[in-house]
């Protein structure tokens, strides 16, 4: 087939046709949520632009097989594999156990997902269930001589490879510095940029899932399970690898190395990263205390889909800045687009040269590194363009293939339901009651925590002037 779409490939660092390992198919990989929280809206920024570039290949005619993880053990705090395990974070903060948490968050990841329209991933795999897969990995890393035992954890040893920062002109030094800010340095380490494969019960005692290995009861390495999950799923080779700016390096950049040295070939041509979405003081993060989440934004009566709309009318190299002002006047666009969009008359025969003519645009427009805000533009140029209204009606439904705003849907009216459970009723009243002494008392983040509790099982609070209003939308 022709290969239009051309694409910014981190890892030559400039736009090229993008061109598969077998003519047609596609092998796609995302690096997945760590399940210890909600996602944020940052984060699903990325999920949003990894979404419209699947969406973009299967719209001009490729087979897409796409492949995503789900990292619910060993993600430790820092780059350096010290520090705190994410999950374990997670299981203490709300007094469950880590599989608890990992199955409450990923469920409340893709409800976020199926609010944005995300497609889910063709394969969803969790770490949890490759543990053979990574161990025979390391096993066969240890034996090719990429890979040696120390301090009872097993390390990956860069000093061994021709190139470790593929992804970066910066040098060494400036790398290193740049995301080991504050990390104890590790003793059993050979060089400074090792990594570790497997931990064993040498480190983080307190480590609530562990698993029988050559090398002593422990757990895998955050990077090995990416590199394990796509090989078990999309075979040796891989035609793209998406995922966020700051999984560059380190996770990526070990992610190549332990891969292509167990491999021992070339593993994944293209690379698609997604840059941050920053608010007024940078970089979106949980670590901050208060985030903003879908929930959140239902909680102000924001509709999911404007914040995807938000999303595609920046480019997604660029840093995008987040605020309520912006999204309010995307939200008037988009509510006006609907309109005109769903006020166009159905019945007539599609001017098929037309519908051809501005379908190429829009499929050139996306093709052009996935350029979402060119395509919005060919939305409103065909609506403007003289055309009948079924041609108009008809090309608005194929475009929203990719852009998936549900352009072509009425909303519904959601009818007051008068049958609230009273046991609900009771429940969400004292929470409300326990939120609202807890901002008596200034505790805003108990009173954060509150509200993200209840938005998590669909009740969705709104601050008003006569008190709290509630609704349960799921």
């Amino acid at each position: 087939m022709e290969n239009k779409v051309k694409i910014f490939n981190t890892l030559t660092k400039k736009v090229e046709k993008f061109v598969p390992n077998v003519d047609g198919k596609v092998n796609m990989y995302t690096c997945g949520p760590t399940v210890y929280h909600f996602a944020h809206i940052g984060n699903l920024r990325s999920y949003i632009m990894e979404d419209v570039l699947e969406k973009t290949l299967r719209y001009v005619g490729y087979d897409v097989k796409r492949v995503m993880n789900i990292t619910d053990v060993g993600h430790l705090a820092s780059d350096a594999d010290t520090g705190e395990d994410k999950m374990l974070k997670g299981a203490k903060r709300e007094n469950k156990t880590v599989m608890e948490i990992a199955k409450f968050y990923t469920d409340a990841f893709f409800s976020d997902c199926e609010k944005l329209n995300i497609k889910r991933p063709d394969v969803v795999e969790p770490a949890t269930n490759c543990i053979d897969e990574f161990i025979h990995m390391v096993e066969v890393l240890i034996e090719k001589g990429y890979a040696y035992l120390s301090g009872e954890n097993v390390y990956f040893d860069t000093s061994k490879l021709k190139e470790y920062y593929i992804f970066s002109n910066q040098s060494e030094d400036e790398l290193f510095v740049g995301v080991r800010d504050d990390v104890e340095e590790d003793t059993n380490k050979k060089n400074k940029n090792d990594f570790v494969l497997w931990f064993t019960k040498s480190k983080f005692e307190d480590q609530a899932l562990k698993w029988d290995s050559p090398w002593g009861v422990g757990y895998p390495g955050w990077h090995i399970e990416c590199s394990g999950i796509s090989i078990k799923h999309l075979g040796e080779y891989m035609d793209i690898h998406c995922g966020g700016v700051d999984n560059i390096f380190p996770h990526h950049t070990n992610e190549v190395a332990q891969s292509e040295a167990y491999l021992g070939h070339k593993w994944c041509n293209y690379w698609f990263h997604i840059h941050h979405l920053n608010d007024k003081s940078g970089k979106m993060s949980k670590s901050k205390g208060e985030f903003l989440t879908v929930s959140l934004l239902e909680s102000k009566n924001i509709n999911p889909l404007v914040y995807r709309m938000f999303c595609l009318q920046s480019h997604y190299r660029k840093p995008l800045e987040f605020s309520y002002e912006v999204l309010a006047n995307v939200e008037a666009a988009y509510i006006k687009l609907k309109k005109r969009i769903l006020e166009l008359k159905k019945d007539g025969e599609i001017e098929q040269d037309k519908f051809a003519e501005f379908r190429t645009k829009f499929e050139d427009a996306l093709a052009n590194d996935i350029n979402t805000s060119s395509a919005i533009t060919v939305v409103y140029d065909m609506l403007k363009a003289d055309m009948n209204d079924a041609t108009k009606f008809a090309l608005a439904k194929s475009f929203d293939e990719v852009l998936s705003l549900n352009l072509t849907v009425a909303d519904e009216k959601k009818a007051e339901d008068s049958s609230v459970d009273p046991e609900l009723e009771a429940y969400v009243l004292a929470k409300i009651e326990e939120r609202k002494e807890a901002k008596k008392q200034k505790d805003f983040a108990k009173a954060d925590a509150i509200r993200d509790e209840l938005a998590a099982q669909g009740i969705i609070l709104k601050d008003t002037r006569e008190g709290v209003e509630w609704t349960k939308v799921q």
